[in-house]
């Protein structure tokens, strides 16, 4: 099955300081016919040049320097609408609460089921 050229363009962007989970979500987002653009800190994300061509972020929350959270909040105070999919290793209801409420499309535990992954961020994509 073959995405259309629209979905295949769009550019998704992942921020996780750990390499093995960049690594294994840029396979899977690749797999599914997408392009991907890997981060290892909210810093090199923003610093890229790359946030203005992202159509959904993938970040994990808790990061050395920025989080995760203080990412969305920065994207969201310059004028950034990318849809963010949060995932973490260290799940907290407060934390959940707050990312939703500021906007963010989902908040998944890792280990992250991929069906669900891939269902959120169709939703993002189709929201660009």
């Amino acid at each position: 099955m073959h995405q259309p050229l629209s979905m295949r363009t769009q550019m998704i962007a992942i921020v996780d300081d750990d390499e093995a989970v960049r690594r294994a979500m840029g396979s899977l987002l690749r797999s599914l016919g997408h392009s991907v653009a890997a981060f290892d800190s909210a810093e090199a994300f923003l610093e890229s040049g790359q946030v203005s061509s992202t159509t959904c972020l993938i970040t994990d929350v808790q990061m050395p320097g920025m989080s995760g959270l203080d990412l969305q909040k920065r994207l969201i105070a310059d004028g950034h609408r990318i849809p963010v999919i949060f995932l973490t290793g260290f799940p907290d209801e407060n934390v959940r609460i707050r990312a939703l409420k500021a906007g963010a499309l989902a908040f998944l535990s890792k280990p992250f089921d991929q069906p669900e992954l891939a269902e959120h961020l169709e939703k993002a994509l189709k929201a660009n």
